[in-house]
């Protein structure tokens, strides 16, 4: 059983850029045998509803065929959901706040949206917003991804290996669908290897650990230390071991703990999360894990 099972929540605009999300949210859902929860975030403000009341009534239009669609592909999927449609000027915050209300384990989320000005963006504007400001772990999703089954990749950073929930979370991932896991570290210099070393050998411990408390035996779960720029170093292990999920850890500005502290994306997390054709978990510790990120 993954630490993820529920509650599960999609969010999504239901647009060619959702499809993915979608489909491993919907996938996700089915084969946990739970309702899946979503959110619409539609854009919408009190100056709109003013100034161009006829404008509001179309995207009021819109936001109603949206989700009588998202019904008909979720009941095509044999999946039940609770949809719940938001309001707001920025949808990102409609998709946090849903979030914390249902205390969301875990959150589906598209990587990219339309075309413009940051089209050129690896991770899409709104989703850095929630990305930087989950309460829980996101799953972020490209538009013509599946739900994984060959191998779960995560990545490790050495110098901040304290936290056992990540190589756990990726563990319990790749146990529920029978994949293989793979542990990679990356250090930009031989010097470092033996540092890297020991933060491999400790998570892969701890994930043999979470996976055999789930009743899971990952005999086969296997490391390694790579020399070079990291994000490049884990999207080639990614691609070497056929990788259809990776894991990442969110980072905080100031160490956890700290008065200041304040949860952020790190640039190696974004660059996978942007670059990775497969879906991408960046994980957040629960609050009772106690354990920084």
């Amino acid at each position: 059983m993954s630490p993820y099972d529920a509650p599960l929540l999609l969010a999504t605009e239901h647009t060619e850029h959702d499809a993915g999300a979608e489909a491993v949210g919907l996938a996700l859902a089915r084969r946990r045998g739970v309702t899946l929860a979503v959110v619409l975030p539609m854009a919408r403000s009190a100056e709109l509803e003013m100034a161009a009341p006829a404008a509001a009534e179309r995207a009021d239009a819109e936001a109603a065929r949206r989700r009588e669609a998202l019904v008909a592909l979720a009941r095509e999927r044999g999946v039940a959901i609770d949809l719940h449609l938001r309001r707001g000027p920025e949808p990102h915050a409609e998709i946090l706040d849903e979030a914390r209300e249902r205390r969301a384990a875990l959150l589906v989320i598209r990587r990219r949206g339309r075309r413009g000005l940051l089209a050129n963006l690896l991770v899409g504007e709104m989703v850095s917003k929630v990305l930087a400001q989950a309460p829980c772990s996101v799953l972020v999703v490209p538009s013509g991804a599946q739900l994984w089954q060959r191998a779960v990749l995560v990545a490790v950073d050495p110098q901040h290996p304290a936290d056992p929930s990540l190589p756990a979370a990726a563990a319990a991932l790749a146990a529920e669908c029978g994949a293989s896991l793979h542990v990679v570290c990356v250090v930009a210099q031989e010097g470092q290897r033996a540092a890297a070393e020991l933060a491999l050998q400790q998570a892969l411990k701890q994930a043999l650990a979470a996976a055999a408390a789930h009743g899971t035996d990952l005999a086969a779960a296997r490391g390694e230390v790579c020399i070079g720029t990291a994000h490049t170093e884990v999207m080639a292990a990614a691609r070497a071991c056929g990788a259809d999920l990776l894991v990442v850890g969110r980072r905080h500005a100031e160490p956890a703990g700290h008065a200041g502290a304040r949860p952020r994306l790190g640039r190696v997390a974004r660059e996978i999360t942007g670059l990775a054709t497969c879906p991408v978990l960046v994980h957040v510790p629960s609050p009772a894990a106690g354990a920084p990120t």
